[in-house]
């Protein structure tokens, strides 16, 4: 018996248990801890299994009035819906949590809800969410900017240039919008003839020579010999489309042969015999085969504030909502207008 004891006490007994104790709290340490993994996967997957087919309205309503969520958890998943272009389900959440929080002032909610309703097109009741910001809170220069734009897409141009006067009061740059909803007003303008929408508009681009490519565009359509007397040409490159696809008839050779660029451009497309060469990569391409490759020019443009890419002409981003901030890029591509039995170099 008093041998036990003596091994009892033995120092390197000591040990052998301290580590027999840390391996037992570890063990079951380790095993808690995937025990309470399997629970909490299991408790996420019950809820996920909510949103694996799409709530219905009856269901969001339970879900979002019981409380059981924040209301944070409901707007990101608003916005997830909302980058995904699911925009009935956005504005299903957006109207629960307006009817959860009537107590509460939810301009936030409803400046979210009002935005969704502009993306998804339903401009009268974005129209009217905004006003009911603006009521109660008129200085909201978001809700009028989105109150502008849905009054621009309704084209009722007068109330957008009223929508003006506060943003301009709440210290807002407001001539370039100005510039653009009067240019809009005067081309929507049925009532106008076309000599004095050609004056009207070249009041408007004469006070800072901005809106080249909208208001030119228009000029190059209806009087040719008026857009190329009145055209700055250091903004040549903005009309590089327009004027590449301008009639023989109507190009002015006097401006053209003038400027650089033009004659690189006309070169390019073998109206003249101008330039052997271009900076223009494209250009230079088309003046050195000329003739001899089945290739026309073809045209995206890039918005500079929001680097956004369409491919075609734009006066406002629809992503950034900028102004006047289209910029041409140039590919080469394949001349489809070009006579099908005509002996060419295949060109893709």
């Amino acid at each position: 018996m008093g041998t036990f004891f003596i091994e009892f006490r033995d120092p390197l007994f000591s040990i052998i248990l301290f580590f027999a104790i840390i391996f037992v709290i570890t063990f079951i340490s380790y095993w808690w801890g995937r025990h309470r993994q399997k629970e909490d996967t299991k408790r996420i997957g019950k809820f996920l299994e909510q949103f694996h087919t799409q709530p219905s309205k009856n269901e969001l309503k339970v879900l979002i009035s019981n409380g059981g969520l924040s209301k944070k958890p409901w707007m990101l998943l608003a916005n997830a819906y909302y980058k995904n272009g699911e925009f009935e389900k956005t504005i299903e959440i957006y109207n629960e949590i307006l009817e959860s929080q009537k107590k509460s002032n939810p301009k936030e909610v409803m400046f979210l809800l009002g935005k969704t309703y502009f993306k998804a097109g339903f401009l009268e009741r974005s129209k009217q969410i905004f006003l009911e910001i603006l009521q109660h809170n008129p200085r909201t220069p978001e809700a009028l900017h989105y109150l502008l734009l849905v009054y621009e897409y309704m084209r009722d141009y007068d109330a957008a240039l009223e929508v003006l006067e506060p943003l301009e009061e709440l210290g807002k740059e407001i001539v370039v919008e100005t510039h653009y909803l009067q240019a809009l007003k005067v081309l929507s303008d049925t009532q106008i003839k076309q000599k004095e929408k050609i004056e009207k508009l070249l009041e408007i681009y004469n006070k800072d020579h901005s809106l080249t490519s909208m208001i030119f565009e228009y000029l190059f359509q209806v009087d040719p010999e008026v857009a190329w007397e009145h055209l700055d040409l250091t903004k040549v490159q903005n009309l590089t489309q327009v004027l590449w696809n301008l009639e023989v008839q109507h190009l002015n050779l006097d401006i053209i042969s003038q400027n650089g660029y033009l004659r690189e451009l006309y070169s390019a497309r073998g109206d003249v015999e101008l330039a052997n060469s271009s900076s223009v990569f494209e250009f230079d391409i088309l003046i050195k085969l000329q003739k001899r490759a089945n290739a026309t020019l073809g045209f995206e443009y890039m918005c500079l504030e929001c680097k956004r890419e369409y491919p075609f002409a734009f006066n406002r981003c629809s992503s950034c909502h900028a102004i006047d901030s289209a910029t041409v890029e140039l590919f080469l591509s394949r001349d489809y207008m070009r006579e099908f039995g005509e002996e060419s170099n295949s060109f893709q």
